[in-house]
């Protein structure tokens, strides 16, 4: 899923590339298309999540384009363990060398042990350093007292105000269903917020020195890409970059899913196995 914007694809510099994370319910799909402003992101009305697979769309938003790239949802109770990891990482490795920012996406209201356990999964796909491009986002803003802004209702949640550290103290509030006609430009309007979280990650993206998000495992399938690209040229001289690219990423993954989940597993059960055998 690369997009094309003014005939180059979506790893030009100018470019931020944004994922969304969070539990299945949470409204990440709907807050992509309060973001952009209109309905690209297919939206689920169940209790399952509509997003099995990663979906990405690129618009300019305030001047600057941005893709948002919606992830399947935790907890999906219809996506097992490992295939929502998979796809995640695949989407991942689609945005390589990186995102710039992510969202975890939570809902005004009880934070619970569920909601902790999203942070939990975050912090074993992406390690602690994740934080580091990260701001929190909140739906269902309409949830809020009068005269209560995220920040109050951060305040009174240990858990939240500790997230919220960890993200550097980026916190915004959006509201799907009701803000979306309030465009007066006050704290209860998407298109207030909005603006705001953009200008928040471009402050975080400015710290960070421009780079993305990246760990080991990314940095190695961002050279097998590389290493894919240039054997593909080689064989293909008539496919354009794009393609090119596209299908030096498929190998890619197909190189992860053998080097970083496959081999471990086998290693694992060989020395499960060894000491059943020595027992």
């Amino acid at each position: 899923m690369l997009s094309i914007i003014d005939g180059h694809y979506s790893l030009s510099v100018s470019n931020r590339r944004i994922v969304i994370l969070g539990k299945t319910g949470g409204g990440k799909s709907s807050l992509a298309n309060t973001i952009f402003g209109e309905k690209l992101v297919k939206v689920g009305h169940t209790v399952n999540s509509d997003t099995k697979k990663c979906q990405a769309e690129t618009k300019s938003v305030n001047g600057r384009n941005i893709t948002l790239i919606d992830t399947p949802g935790f907890f999906d109770t219809d996506q097992p363990e490992e295939e929502l990891k998979s796809e995640i990482v695949r989407c991942i490795i689609e945005f390589a060398p990186g995102p710039h920012a992510f969202l975890i996406v939570l809902k005004v209201e009880r934070h619970t042990e569920q909601e902790q356990a999203v942070i939990t999964k975050i912090i074993q796909y992406f390690s602690e350093e994740v934080f580091k491009y990260a701001t929190v986002l909140f739906t269902h803003g309409d949830q809020l007292e009068d005269e209560q802004t995220i920040e109050d209702f951060v305040r009174d949640n240990e858990l939240l105000s500790d997230l919220m550290k960890k993200c550097g103290g980026r916190c915004h509030v959006i509201d799907n269903k009701y803000w979306k006609n309030n465009q007066q430009g006050g704290y209860r309007s998407n298109q207030f917020q909005v603006k705001e979280l953009l200008k928040t990650i471009d402050k975080m993206v400015d710290a960070n020195e421009g780079r993305c998000y990246t760990n080991e495992m990314l940095e190695a399938v961002e050279e097998r890409i590389k290493q894919e690209m240039q054997l593909i040229r080689q064989s293909h001289e008539n496919m354009s970059e794009v393609q090119i690219r596209e299908e030096a990423k498929d190998r890619a993954f197909d190189w992860y899913w053998v080097q970083w989940v496959a081999l471990p597993f086998i290693a694992l059960i060989g020395a499960l196995f060894g000491f059943a055998m020595l027992r």
